[in-house]
């Protein structure tokens, strides 16, 4: 957690430093508000002193003393005012560039990463992150920064005045602080197990309402409820530890505090019996002791919320230290495509421990029109994700058009490959801006052409707000085939010289298929196509079939070819589902 803590104060610190002339002007503002607390007092003992001796017929020494605690407290309101002016700049500044440090780093994450992490977890994380800074950056210069510099001015103006009570002042509150930070240290491990809890609520919480449906479907809404109230359980019991924890330690802070007044009130009497302590130097320790009480009895929660800011952080911390699993390297070029020919040579691939590939060989043909099929679990995917280069290799190159795709951007690589996924994710933003995606400068009119290709152009103009519909979160307002047609109208849209279509008609009724596998048709014409498919009779006219299983290519041949090997693994999955058609 150290090593974190420290982590955490150098990233807030680096983004801090961005504005380093505003951090001086909080820091001046700080001291300037200091300074006025610590020399009030003195001017309230003056006014004391001066109401014992002043003749009732002359009040003008007291009035004057009055007007200089006015203009005093006017200066003192100005800087404060000044300071939270400054400090609404500072932090939202600071906040903005950590929600957008945390956006790209996480976005720069691997497919990996993802896959590993819940969304709702994650969310979770960059949100407490920046809150964090403000808890920290508030205690930092108008909570406990302005109490340590407080504390520090009262305990030499007291040594000045009186030592003795300057002494008993210092020792209480070195006994004090020690106090506060070692039990705040010995509670964070619960802040820590509380913060953790907290994630896992949160990613239940958002896991289950992400599948909704499957809880209606299912009838699971009891199960969920009761896991997630078992949950909810381990959050209350480690939020009450934690809050019964700080009241514990408020109770021996507060005890604190009644002996200090109670030996520095009867150490000055008799210093007053003695004729060495005035009525203003009661008025003068009073304030000191009352300032001193207000600030100490806040350090303790104010400890405290650093620490839990500090344990809130942490999860978001280990994510920005945590390196990236595939990153370009610092030399790597842009990938420029001539042909479009995809080698794959030696690769060998295990995804969890779990090997998919072991020196495999696979090599496509500029503009070939290649199909992949095998049992689930074949390593078809996993070819598709390779290329794209969501994972990194163990050994082996995958080339295009001779260049090694680890060494060239990955931006680069991705914006040359076009892909239809099995299940699409839109945003939840506007078709256009869905279909847009896959071209960014595309114009209106290039949108409805590539949507007219893909027969989406249909069902959008029947919505009230055409292709300013919104398609609500990942989609979910489209049918799957529609969603389809929209991901393959982006495909279009992008007309990479690559392109993947991943059980891209799965969705679509028989219909609507025939008019997609001619937009198809048109969208693979000059492109290098690799076309993953369960349904033969979408892949009979490709340049190549190629058969996987177990990582292993075991045939290959065009439709012909292989519906002809005796025993064949083709021929007996096309014997199959040409039987299911005839039965049909």
């Amino acid at each position: 957690m150290q090593s974190q803590t420290k982590q955490t104060l150098k990233i807030y610190w680096q983004h801090s430093m961005k504005y380093k002339g505003v951090v001086f002007v909080l820091f001046i503002g700080t001291l300037a508000l200091v300074a006025f607390d610590v020399i009030k007092p003195f001017f309230y003992k003056r006014f004391f002193d001066q109401l014992v001796v002043t003749d009732p017929a002359n009040t003008s020494p007291l009035i004057s003393t009055i007007f200089l605690i006015l203009l005093l407290n006017f200066f003192n309101y100005s800087a404060w005012r000044g300071v939270l002016y400054v400090s609404n700049f500072f932090q939202p500044r600071v906040m903005s560039d950590l929600l957008n440090t945390c956006y790209e780093y996480i976005q720069n994450h691997s497919y990996r990463f993802f896959t590993d992490n819940f969304v709702g977890s994650l969310v979770t994380k960059v949100r407490r992150y920046q809150n964090s800074f403000e808890t920290i950056a508030d205690q930092a210069y108008l909570d406990i920064g302005r109490t340590i510099l407080i504390t520090i001015s009262i305990i030499a103006a007291t040594l000045v005045f009186n030592p003795m009570i300057g002494f008993i002042v210092l020792g209480w509150s070195l006994i004090y602080l020690t106090f506060t930070v070692f039990f705040n240290r010995y509670k964070l491990k619960f802040d820590l197990k509380r913060a953790s809890q907290d994630t896992k609520t949160t990613a239940q919480l958002a896991d289950t309402i992400t599948n909704n449906i499957n809880l209606k479907i299912f009838t699971s809404n009891s199960k969920e409820l009761k896991t997630f109230r078992g949950i909810t359980q381990e959050l209350y019991e480690m939020r009450k530890k934690s809050w019964d924890l700080a009241n514990h330690a408020e109770i021996f802070q507060g005890t604190l505090v009644i002996l200090l007044e109670f030996g520095v009130m009867y150490y000055a009497i008799s210093q007053w019996q003695q004729g060495l302590m005035s009525i203003g130097g009661f008025a003068l320790v009073q304030a000191y002791l009352g300032r001193i009480f207000e600030k100490f009895w806040n350090i303790g929660k104010n400890i405290q919320k650093i620490y839990e800011a500090l344990a809130d952080a942490a999860e978001m911390t280990v994510i920005l230290n945590t390196p990236h699993e595939v990153k370009d390297g610092y030399d790597s070029t842009n990938l420029k495509i001539k042909q479009g020919t995809i080698q794959f040579d030696r690769v060998s691939f295990a995804y969890n421990e779990q090997e998919v590939f072991t020196n495999f060989n696979l090599r496509i043909q500029e503009k070939q029109k290649v199909a992949l099929i095998g049992p689930s679990g074949g390593g078809k995917s996993t070819i598709v994700k390779l290329l794209f280069r969501f994972f990194d290799l163990q050994s082996g190159r995958i080339l295009i058009d001779g260049q090694d795709i680890s060494k060239v951007k990955q931006d680069s690589l991705r914006r040359q490959i076009g892909l239809v996924p099995q299940d699409p994710v839109l945003f939840h933003r506007s078709l256009l801006e869905n279909i847009r995606y896959g071209k960014p400068s595309a114009t209106e009119e290039e949108v409805i052409k590539a949507s007219k290709y893909a027969h989406c152009h249909e069902f959008i103009s029947n919505f009230p707000q055409g292709y300013d519909t919104f398609v609500g979160e990942r989609g979910v307002k489209l049918s799957g085939g529609e969603r389809q047609r929209v991901a393959i109208a982006r495909a279009i849209l992008k007309n990479a010289p690559i392109l993947v279509l991943d059980e891209a008609t799965s969705s679509l009724d028989s219909e609507s298929e025939i008019f997609i596998q001619d937009a198809l048709k048109t969208l693979m014409e000059g492109k290098t196509t690799i076309v993953i498919a369960h349904r033969l009779s979408t892949i009979m006219r490709m340049d190549r079939i190629i058969v996987i299983e177990d990582g292993k290519v075991i045939e290959e041949g065009k439709h012909e070819e292989l519906v002809k090997a005796k025993q064949g693994t083709y021929q007996k999955l096309w014997e199959i589902q040409a039987g299911g058609f005839n039965g049909a």
